[in-house]
């Protein structure tokens, strides 16, 4: 988990839109315990509005490179977990470091008053190696 955090950018989130499943991508940062993920979003956005009426999320994090390797040398890891914005405050403060940290170029955005913070509780993370080599981890 730490090593894709390190290399890789970007998520893919998954969230429920009166039923089907939504997805977005999504600038992220792992926290340094590896039990949460903290993105921004514009408040106004189907993500954030999908995320206040289930909490329920779903994040896949990978290394593909669009090429034939991919099959055998890509990894993904599959977050599962419970999402929740945060308010301005102590805790607020901690999570936007750790993401502007990994994101520097977005800190207007972070701190922008039309920009939610959103945290994932993570419950279980599913890795795929080798296109079919599978671990799962559970939260404590």
């Amino acid at each position: 988990m730490r090593l894709l955090n390190k290399t890789q950018m970007h998520a893919v989130l998954a969230t429920d839109s009166d039923g089907q499943p939504y997805t977005s991508l999504i600038a992220y940062a792992l926290t340094p315990d590896t039990e949460k993920v903290v993105f921004a979003t514009p408040r106004a956005t189907r993500k954030f509005k999908n995320i206040l009426k289930n909490r329920l999320v779903s994040l896949l994090i990978d290394t593909r490179s669009n090429t034939e390797r991919d099959y055998m040398d890509a990894e993904s890891v599959t977050i599962l977990g419970k999402a929740y914005s945060l308010r301005r405050g102590k805790k607020w403060s901690e999570l936007t470091e750790i993401l502007k940290k990994k994101h520097p170029e977005l800190i207007e955005f972070i701190d922008s008053p039309e920009t939610a913070i959103v945290c994932v509780e993570i419950n279980q993370c599913i890795h795929v190696t080798r296109f079919q080599s599978i671990s799962v981890w559970h939260a404590r």
